[in-house]
């Protein structure tokens, strides 16, 4: 029999985590709407048990919250009962704000990404030691986990892995564009990007990134160029930056 998860929120977050998890455990979607909870159903395209917010009971349930970190306050005066474990992947809230409004036993924070929905999210974790195999446990089912010893680290994890997909979404985009300019089709550019990135994320994983680059750019050769004309525009420092500033939102917001 399958273990039940309850996910309160029903954003985009809460569906990709949805998608990863349906697989092994039974969903249960709490929300403010029902028409909501019902499109959330849809795109989920599996059955799952639909609340509404205003007094639902948390008892001795396991429980994610996935909605706004500014609403924490609001949805805690909303909820009844203490959860079992109580699981946030509220960006930059720490689980002692968490605690202040939503009552449970145990509390863990985590930091999913996007690719969640396609069961290939890297997820840090942290939070109480006791719980930490079953929190590695319940994100494993949606990609890959990493428990980290402080709530600082997981606000730099947020920067770097939470809004990474972003940043290379960005990096995807202007690659396809760059072989556009140049000439090629659209969807041959595309293709040609995806591979490129299917490829690469299995070759980081055995070689670091240093010896990649090194083994593609022979002297004087197109790597060396392209690369020069990166590092002549700042590409490296601009990603520190991103990492810096995203880091420096996730203290302000907790």
């Amino acid at each position: 029999m399958k273990k039940s998860i309850t996910l309160i929120g029903n954003g985009n977050m809460a569906l990709s985590i949805a998608k990863g998890l349906q697989k092994h455990y039974t969903i249960e979607v709490v929300g403010r709407n029902m028409d909501r909870l019902n499109t959330f159903e849809t795109k989920l395209e599996t059955p799952i048990e639909k609340h509404l917010l205003d007094g639902f009971n948390m008892d001795d349930k396991n429980i994610i919250l996935c909605f706004k970190p500014y609403n924490v306050e609001e949805i805690g005066n909303k909820l009844k009962g203490k959860a079992r474990l109580l699981t946030s992947i509220l960006a930059g809230t720490k689980l002692e704000t968490i605690a202040q409004h939503i009552k449970a036993a145990f509390y863990i924070r985590a930091m999913p990404n996007l690719g969640a929905s396609v069961g290939a999210s890297m997820t840090t974790v942290t939070g109480n030691v006791e719980h930490k195999e079953e929190a590695l446990h319940l994100f494993d089912a949606i990609g890959e986990t990493l428990w980290l010893n402080s709530e600082q680290e997981i606000d730099i994890a947020t920067a770097l892995a939470g809004s990474g997909p972003a940043y290379l979404a960005m990096v995807a985009q202007a690659l396809s564009d760059g072989g556009v300019k140049e000439g090629l089709k659209r969807e041959d550019a595309d293709r040609l990007m995806q591979g490129l990135f299917k490829g690469f994320g299995e070759l980081i994983r055995h070689e670091e990134a240093p010896h990649i680059k090194n083994s593609v750019m022979s002297p004087a050769g197109t790597t060396a160029y392209g690369c020069y004309a990166l590092e002549k525009a700042g590409i490296k420092a601009a990603f520190m930056d991103a990492v810096s500033c995203a880091y420096k939102r996730a203290k302000e917001l907790s």
